[in-house]
């Protein structure tokens, strides 16, 4: 008889672990009419594997990433109720910089998961799980992805930019946060109104006024008028120009021509333009800084000699 209940049993405790990424919880385990006892005793035949408490790995303990943001999801969560939206079903979600890696927004790590539940408390901390507490988590903010809970990419960037005002440490920063958002509008993932735009022209000007500040560059004057051009920055002694692009700002054949218009007037009333990317700010910021040293030095030597020459007159003749 024992055999006859054992065969049934395994099999679907097997079904149930191919659908969450070779994973089973406890209570899906007793469900399954496998007693504590029986987990015990196949944990010590190594049939079964403990990831968290409450949650096992069936034969081995080679997890993938989905595995593991799924261990993680059954701890917290206990495991499916049945019915219902995909958090009440779960109980939990997989959130903040962990959602990002299951959406493809930024690289796998291995940090701990993160993990989101509704309410302020009762559960206590997992070795490996960093728990986020939510009341204003709903069930539209929770979705599959890859068979997993997970929040829903506007959700976790809500997340994220609140955890960063509120600079709860080990979560993200703020450029891997600018860079899964400029990800999410590559894929067309619906992220809200604000971060389709991915970032702000205020944004940028707003780094490079801090990146010229830190590397101690003379500070330029800020969207100002050269002839009909409102230019972003301008360091006016030295007749430099800089020009900051986001891709959302200056992406098509029209802009890019608009673009060069643009410099080639500038240059015909004498100025210099420089022109920087987003990326370039954000990724590069000490090259950025140096190649701004060289050409504001230079620009210097050139600003003294710059009277001798003249369209249409040639050096030296005084003509």
């Amino acid at each position: 008889m024992d055999g006859k209940v054992a065969k049934p049993s395994g099999i679907l405790v097997t079904r149930i672990a191919e659908r969450q990424y070779g994973l089973v919880s406890i209570g899906q385990l007793r469900r399954c009419g496998v007693s504590d006892d029986a987990v015990r005793g196949r944990a010590a035949l190594g049939q079964l594997h403990r990831v968290h408490r409450g949650v096992y790995a069936l034969g081995h303990l080679a997890l993938s990433p989905e595995a593991r943001w799924m261990a993680a999801v059954l701890a917290l969560g206990g495991g499916p109720r049945g019915g219902g939206a995909v958090l009440d079903h779960w109980g939990a979600a997989v959130s903040h910089r962990s959602a990002l890696s299951l959406w493809n927004l930024l690289p796998v790590n291995r940090v701990p998961c993160d993990v989101i539940v509704a309410g302020d408390g009762g559960r206590a901390r997992r070795a490996g799980i960093r728990v986020h507490r939510s009341l204003s988590l709903r069930s539209g903010d929770v979705t599959l992805h890859r068979g997993i809970p997970v929040t829903t990419p506007e959700r976790t960037i809500a997340d994220l930019r609140e955890a960063i005002s509120t600079r709860r440490s080990g979560v993200i920063g703020g450029y891997e946060l600018r860079k899964a958002i400029r990800q999410a509008n590559v894929f067309g993932l619906p992220i809200g109104y604000r971060d389709a735009r991915v970032r702000t022209r205020s944004d940028l000007e707003g780094d490079f006024v801090r990146l010229c500040r830190r590397h101690r560059l003379p500070p330029p004057e800020v969207n100002v008028r050269v002839g009909p051009y409102l230019v972003d920055f301008l360091w006016r002694e030295w007749r430099l120009v800089v020009e900051t692009d986001g891709y959302l700002y200056h992406r098509g054949e029209v802009a890019f021509q608009d673009d060069r218009a643009r410099e080639l007037g500038l240059m015909r009333r004498g100025f210099e333009v420089l022109r920087l990317s987003e990326l370039q700010l954000n990724e590069e910021p000490a090259q950025v800084a140096e190649a701004l040293a060289a050409r504001l030095a230079l620009a210097g030597d050139v600003a003294e000699r710059r009277e001798a020459i003249k369209p249409g007159r040639a050096a030296g003749t005084g003509r």
